[in-house]
C-alpha cells in the first residue's frame, strides 16, 4: 500500500495526535514508504524544534514537546518493525 495523501501531512497528522502507527498499520507499507516516513518525521521534529517560543508560555510549550514525543514514539515503532522484519532503513 503506498501512502496515501503527502508524507508530510502524515507524519503532522502523527504530532497532532491524529494517528497512532501500530504494527499491522506498518505491515500494509513497502520498506520504501516506510523509509519516506521516517525522512519525513525528521522533517517535521525539525520545523517544531524551529519554532520560538517564548519560556513565559508553559502550555505552548507542553503542546510542543508532546508533538515532538509523538513523532519519537512514531520512529521507534517504525525502526523496531523494520529491525524485526530486516528491511534496511
Amino acid at each position: 500500500m503506498t501512502i496515501a495523501g503527502s508524507p508530510k501531512k502524515l507524519c503532522q497528522d502523527i504530532a497532532d495526535g491524529y494517528l497512532i502507527l501500530t504494527v499491522p498499520m506498518l505491515k500494509n507499507y513497502a520498506p520504501a514508504d516506510l523509509k519516506t516516513i521516517v525522512a519525513n518525521i525528521a522533517v517535521v521534529a525539525r520545523e517544531l524544534r524551529q519554532e520560538a517560543i517564548p519560556l513565559e508560555d508553559v502550555m505552548a510549550i507542553k503542546m510542543r514537546n508532546m508533538k515532538l514525543s509523538r513523532l519519537n514514539q512514531a520512529q521507534v515503532v517504525i525502526q523496531a518493525f523494520c529491525r524485526k522484519m530486516r528491511y534496511p532503513l
